[in-house]
């Protein structure tokens, strides 16, 4: 079993003995123990096989959850889960995906109603049931039913990083003698923070063997099509929709231009072609008269027979880029080589997995100048957060460490509180070189509320970068709303920077909120927010996430070389 799927049991495992309400203490161990786990560069599987190997080495992992590896290696399962899969349904755990509704209210719920299911929950919002049970009410009824709706709208979606893994292992899979290129298109290429299905496109003279490869991966749960070009399974546990298509060379750049672009961008282009008298197809781009072919080997030949730019895959969505390409003002968009630091991780000063110094080694390996440590401040019990005695010596300790080939900057990321204050007086704040203010609490405010709470934050002279600014979990909890346009324009009046959290389950800004925000004069960083060095391979999301939304290097505070990046934290 892979080290993901060994997460998900101990992380869903987690979530039912929450909505029992049994120990916090052991359920905090078994969800340090999957983020350990999904973390860790080895199979698990593989460690606990070997008996020459201790899997309770890994930092998180004790003796009990080692004992619970085994068991799962095993049999797929452990007696804990089965035990609160006796106890509540699986479809529980798919009840707290919806906002407004904690483990408190599901057991309630279960208890009352036995409520089970999305549908059952729906079912009783619309029969105002909920109203009936204490601390809940017709406000709540509106929200969970709102929160049905976008979940559904959800549905079938999967992560960025979930379908590159998925892509990578295919490509390491099927790639081989006869085979020359093995492409993914379509939203993944575009950078999409979710993506619904995966397609990939593969030429050479191998090419029509990879599908039968394909279909006979180990993974390939069930085969949904298999033509003379093209395959279809469902791929994997989460059954995500991938799509082979086998391609003749010359048809190579049509396909991946048609199977990439939008469905706008691709109607807009197809448009652009016929206006001058040309067709373009998944197989080439032909004149309309004499069917003569123009282009379709690469993609960089379609766009400049039809007379614009290379248009990079990010920016295909219909949203100005084929006039941009056509009259030469496409932006140089942001590049992995041009970050110089992140400036937004945690250590086992807080809840991350890796100590300062191993956070600095990890990130000089990436190649950064500079770094800032920011561990979480005190409002976050859970996570240890630093009060101010500690966060000052903290900044301390940074500042009178020994030389680690790498500029370290002393930070904290500290709590948005539900007023607008800061977590920790400005008198500590003082001490440190960088602070990123963040909402982790108290999500559910009116709108007017959250835009007050935010600008109020923004008032800090302190302040530096509002974290990860609309409080986003893909595919589980949505923006808190505020007025984004009142909010970004004064955080670009006072200075104040925008992230572009990484972290694939965050993506947080939005490709069109960071437009907006540029437009309003904001300027950025992109951060990874990582909790243990493997999190620092996300910063390339951030800069695809960049990308989307048109930003070039000099929108960026983490590409200045160190020297412009400490005049700019200072100033103002």
């Amino acid at each position: 079993m892979e080290n993901r799927a060994i997460a998900r049991l101990l992380s869903e495992t987690a979530d039912l003995m929450e909505v029992a309400g049994e120990d916090s203490f052991r359920i905090r161990s078994y969800r340090n123990a999957a983020g350990a786990i999904e973390g860790h560069p080895e199979s698990i599987a593989a460690i606990v096989k070997d008996p020459e190997r201790k899997v309770t080495d890994i930092p998180g992992i004790g003796k009990g959850i080692a004992a619970i590896l085994a068991e799962i290696e095993q049999r797929g399962s452990f007696e804990r889960r089965d035990e609160m899969l006796e106890k509540y349904p699986v479809g529980a755990l798919e009840l707290l995906k919806i906002q407004g509704l904690g483990p408190k209210s599901i057991r309630l719920l279960f208890e009352n109603y036995r409520c089970a299911t999305i549908d059952d929950l729906e079912r009783l919002c619309r029969e105002q049931k909920l109203r009936e049970l204490p601390r809940m009410g017709a406000k709540l009824e509106e929200k969970v039913l709102r929160s049905i709706a976008n979940y559904r709208q959800r549905a079938g979606r999967f992560l960025l990083s979930f379908a590159e893994g998925v892509a990578a292992e295919l490509t390491a899979y099927l790639e081989g003698d006869g085979i020359e290129k093995i492409t993914p298109a379509g939203s993944l290429r575009r950078g999409r923070e979710t993506v619904g299905d995966l397609d990939l496109l593969v030429t050479g003279p191998g090419a029509l063997n990879a599908l039968e490869k394909f279909v006979k991966h180990p993974k390939a749960q069930e085969v949904l099509g298999r033509g003379e070009n093209k395959a279809s399974v469902n791929f994997g546990h989460e059954c995500i929709q991938v799509d082979l298509r086998a391609l003749p060379a010359e048809s190579y750049g049509a396909a991946l231009q048609y199977f990439t672009g939008s469905k706008d961008h691709n109607v807009a282009l197809r448009q652009r072609a016929l206006k001058m008298g040309m067709t373009l197809s998944e197989y080439s781009l032909a004149k309309i008269d004499g069917d003569e072919r123009v282009a379709g080997a690469t993609e960089e030949e379609i766009y400049a027979a039809l007379g614009l730019a290379w248009i990079p895959p990010e920016l295909r969505e219909n949203s100005g880029e084929i006039e941009a390409a056509a009259e030469g003002r496409l932006p140089k968009l942001v590049e992995r080589s041009d970050i110089r630091g992140d400036l937004h991780m945690h250590t086992t000063e807080t809840d991350g997995r890796a100590t300062l110094e191993e956070m600095a080694a990890a990130s000089r390996e990436q190649g950064y100048e500079y770094i800032a440590i920011t561990d979480h401040s005190k409002a976050l019990a859970m996570a240890n957060g630093l009060d101010e005695k500690r966060a000052v010596a903290f900044a301390h300790q940074v500042r009178d460490m020994g030389d680690l080939g790498i500029r370290i900057f002393s930070g904290i990321e500290c709590d948005i509180r539900k007023d607008g204050e800061m977590d920790l007086e400005n008198d500590a704040l003082a001490e440190l070189d960088f602070v990123i203010g963040s909402v982790h609490s108290y999500m559910n405010l009116e709108a007017n509320e959250m835009t007050d709470r935010l600008m109020r934050a923004l008032e800090c002279p302190h302040l530096r970068v509002l974290g990860h600014p609309t409080g986003r979990i893909l595919l589980h909890r949505d923006s808190f709303p505020f007025d984004f346009d009142l909010v970004a324009a004064e955080a670009a009046r006072r200075n104040v920077y925008l992230e572009i959290n990484a972290s694939p389950e965050r993506l947080d800004l939005s490709a069109a909120l960071v437009r907006t925000a540029k437009a309003k004069g904001c300027k950025f960083v992109i951060n990874t927010d990582a909790h243990h060095p493997k999190h620092l391979l996300n910063m390339t999301y951030g800069i695809r996430m960049a990308r989307r939304g048109w930003l070039q290097a000099a929108d960026i505070l983490n590409t200045l070389p160190l020297a412009e990046f400490k005049r700019a934290i200072n100033a103002k």
